[in-house]
């Protein structure tokens, strides 16, 4: 699965900085999403971040963001309409 942010509809201006083996993508020089080669990771609050992990195995703490975030395994456990939502939710806190 890839995820193509252009599918994400609900959110504002953003910029986009290119790294070796990742893109982070940027609000007002805040990164408020991580594409990497087979995961996205996106920021969160911690309740949310706990029910997505119990629920799918996909799911884990963010290694860019930490705790403020989580790691998704793009492996089709989680829907598109439902990491689009993510992404908005990441957008809209950062």
């Amino acid at each position: 699965m890839v995820f193509n942010l252009s599918e994400v509809t609900g959110i504002g201006d953003f910029t986009s900085k290119k790294e070796k083996k990742r893109e982070l993508f940027l609000k007002d020089d805040r990164v408020f999403l991580v594409i990497n080669k087979n995961t996205i990771e996106v920021r969160t609050d911690d309740e949310l971040a706990r029910l997505l992990k119990e629920k799918y195995e996909s799911v884990m703490e963010s290694r860019y963001f930490g705790r403020g975030g989580i790691e998704i395994v793009l492996a089709n456990q989680l829907k598109t309409d439902e990491l689009c939502d993510l992404v908005r939710l990441s957008y809209n806190l950062s």
